[in-house]
């Protein structure tokens, strides 16, 4: 785990985003007492990833957002678990308003009183299923640079001729789904992007900066497929193309939900009450406004973010006096953005503080993109959303592979290599196959003998008994394999026991469910009577949901 004091704070406050997990059925069935935020990938809890990515990127207000019911919960788990308790301070707060239920959209979040009175900076959304290893302070320190955001983060109006900056323009981030462990039906995204200005200065080779596009479109594929299906082909406003001849258009990459907005964002959020989701309405509609022909005073973006005039009989105008203004504004920036400007020169700084001033007033503030592709990806740069258990054992299975720092001396490509492999080596018996580079053994397991491991994630205070088999298996704490099993590709929820000699192939199996010895199955979801009519009316909610967003979709 990182240290605090290595990473200078930046400022910016973070919200992850903690919900109920309706995907994850077979675990989630009581999402107060399970959330979704303390399912375990790779032995951690889910939450810990996007907490570290904060740490790591030098944000250390961290507010976790959850409906009241699993405040209780996630409090719990933040100060009992092993990995959660080893955070640095200052700890993240939990966050619980009296409105927020489980089926209250991203956005809507943002209108919540205690929402808009806890954020009083420029921020960062997250969700609490991110596996992200790509280093933040460069996604930070390219929104700086693109954004204009150095500028409008200080109040420096009697160093720029009495002009505030205009408003600085908001980040997301979006993933190649294919590159990395693909999985089938993953729900992925419609992107188009547009370059920016070429930088007249080559940037620092480990800089993402030349990554960094202006999104104009977004919306989830399966809309746009709905959409093409209705309209017999793909709707393309002559607007998006006058304005920007050459677009890139992308299908199989999806948004991380990762987004960095100015804090102006929660006004536009205000403002237009029938946005629901961040990622389909502020982020979708916001990359429209840039082209689309009196979209932005629609959406109040042009009121919003037009910048205020100077009073003529201001006493923080500039005089004749203030010959070292630029000097100073420049000293300012270094004092105070000293982690976004990590790398940038002082004529790279002048060249950003001559970008914003050249902007046109009226200009609407960019939406840009970072699209994490396939050829750019290497080892330690993996972007994931976790949120589907299919990802939950496939992410849970490649993180398992990284060397241990064990076997690194101490020094990993990633900020999450487990200390060891195989974290209580007293509790494995003789005679047993454990295959360390592609597994991952918790604390207090206990192995009896010919048991053979392959290819797997096993738990805290899990029991495999004599003679089990086990092999592409995510278990989590305290589950009981019984004597002679054979499991394959499955995932078993805390504390559940499997009965001898029981045959299981890509399963699921509920926390605290006792399987009958002897059991086969396959392709099944083993859930107890109240869990499985619990789970049957969470789908039948999410159907109906969905099939309201599909009618209420419409490509404008």
């Amino acid at each position: 785990m990182p240290h605090a004091e290595k990473y200078p704070p930046t400022g910016l406050q973070a919200l992850i985003l903690c919900g109920p997990g309706s995907s994850f059925p077979t675990f989630t069935s009581s999402p107060d007492e399970n959330p979704k935020a303390l399912l375990p990938i790779a032995n951690r809890p889910m939450v810990w990833y996007p907490i570290d990515f904060c740490y790591r990127t030098g944000i250390n207000r961290i507010t976790l957002i959850c409906p009241p019911s699993a405040s209780e919960a996630i409090k719990t788990g933040l100060n009992t678990d092993i990995y959660l308790t080893s955070l640095p301070l200052p700890r993240p707060d939990v966050l619980a308003p009296k409105d927020l239920d489980h089926n209250m959209g991203t956005a809507e979040i943002l209108r919540l009183p205690e929402v808009k009175e806890l954020v009083d900076s420029d921020f960062v959304i997250l969700p609490c299923d991110l596996v992200c290893e790509v280093a933040g302070s460069q996604l930070l320190q390219a929104w700086q640079v693109k954004s204009g955001s150095l500028l409008s983060s200080l109040e420096v109006d009697h160093l720029t001729n009495g002009k505030r900056s205009r408003y600085s323009s908001g980040m997301g981030v979006w993933y190649d789904t294919k590159a990395n462990t693909p999985i089938k039906k993953e729900e992925t995204d419609f992107i188009a992007t547009t370059s920016l200005d070429k930088p007249t200065m080559a940037p620092a080779k480990e800089s993402i900066i030349p990554g960094i596009s202006k999104l104009v479109y977004s919306t989830p594929t399966d809309t746009l497929k709905d959409v093409i299906e209705e309209s017999s082909g793909l709707p393309i406003r002559h607007g998006l193309l006058k304005a920007h001849p050459r677009v890139r258009m992308l299908t199989k990459h999806r948004d991380a939900h990762i987004y960095i907005f100015p804090r102006w964002v929660l006004e536009f959020v205000e403002r237009n009450e029938r946005m629901e989701s961040i990622s389909e309405d502020v982020v979708g509609w916001w990359a429209k406004a840039s082209w689309q022909r009196g979209l932005a005073e629609k959406l109040h973006v042009k009121a919003i973010c037009q910048p205020q005039k100077p009073n003529a009989d201001s006493q923080d105008s500039p005089t004749s006096e203030n010959s070292q203004g630029a000097r100073d504004l420049e000293q300012a920036l270094w004092s105070r953005t000293s982690t976004m400007t990590m790398g940038l020169t002082s004529q790279q700084l002048r060249r950003v503080l001559s970008h914003n001033e050249s902007q046109p007033e009226s200009e609407v503030p960019n939406i840009l993109a970072y699209v994490h592709s396939g050829p750019s990806q290497k080892e330690g740069s993996l972007i994931r959303r976790v949120d589907t258990a299919q990802l939950l054992l496939a992410i849970s299975l490649q993180l398992a592979k990284l060397p241990s720092l064990e076997e690194t001396g101490g020094e990993s490509i990633s900020p999450y290599a487990h200390a060891r492999k195989v974290a209580y080596p007293e509790g494995v018996k003789s005679r047993t196959t454990i295959t360390k580079q592609d597994s991952l053994v918790g604390e207090n397991v206990t192995i009896e003998e010919k048991v053979a491991i392959k290819e797997s994630v096993v738990g805290t205070g899990c029991q495999i008994n004599e003679g089990a088999k086990i092999s592409g298996c995510l278990l989590m704490d305290g589950v009981v394999v019984g004597k002679n099993c054979k499991l394959t590709k499955c995932i078993l929820g805390k504390r559940c026991v499997i009965g001898d000699g029981s045959i299981l192939t890509d399963c699921e199996v509920q926390e605290n469910l006792l399987v009958e010895p002897k059991t086969e199955d396959k392709d099944n979801r083993l859930m107890s009577s109240e869990g499985l009519e619990a789970t049957e009316a969470e789908m039948d909610e999410v159907l109906q949901d969905q099939d309201g967003e599909a009618d209420d979709a419409v490509m404008k």
